[in-house]
């Protein structure tokens, strides 16, 4: 694994959250406060979730001993969310340009930690199925979250426009 594909990787996953929190405005306030779901989480929970532990591998990363829980706190309003994971991805395009292929290549207790970062990915990926079954069932389905739906997407704005550079 390579630092220019992590950060792909870390592309598609905002690409992807942002189509399910492009549904989220005007959603019923009992559905999104909703908790017991799936496990103990609702609509709401599952992607404060998703937000907490994106900001806690990056802390972890960066060992700089913060552990952000939004989980903890009370349930944030859908605009207040978002405005947090703009805040993360702000954060995250400062982080990943510093990301080396030595550090991606280290071995932390014997796991890579381009896998770790991978993980950071792939567990977005399934509270976003998660969130997207849940907003489905209310008539707001995102769409497709595949990554080869981004990908395409990427390739084609690419090839409109070939001396922009790849988000």
């Amino acid at each position: 694994m390579q630092t220019d594909e992590i950060r792909f990787l870390y592309a598609y996953d905002r690409w992807a959250t942002r189509r399910i929190l492009a549904q989220l405005p005007g959603l019923d306030p009992g559905v999104w406060s909703r908790t017991n779901v799936v496990d103990e989480r609702g609509l709401g929970g599952i992607l404060v979730h998703q937000l907490g532990a994106m900001q806690r591998w990056r802390h972890g990363f960066l060992e700089d001993g913060e552990t952000p829980r939004p989980e903890r706190e009370p349930l944030p309003s859908i605009e207040q969310l978002v405005a947090m994971y703009e805040a993360e991805w702000e954060a995250e395009d400062a982080w990943l340009p510093t990301l080396t292929e030595g550090f991606i290549a280290y071995v932390h207790e014997g796991v890579p930690v381009w896998q770790m970062l991978v993980h950071v990915v792939n567990h977005g990926t399934q509270h976003r199925s998660e969130a997207a079954a849940l907003l489905t069932e209310q008539g707001r389905s995102p769409g497709d979250l595949d990554l080869i739906e981004y990908a395409e997407e990427l390739a084609a704005k690419t090839r409109s426009e070939p001396d922009s550079p790849a988000p």
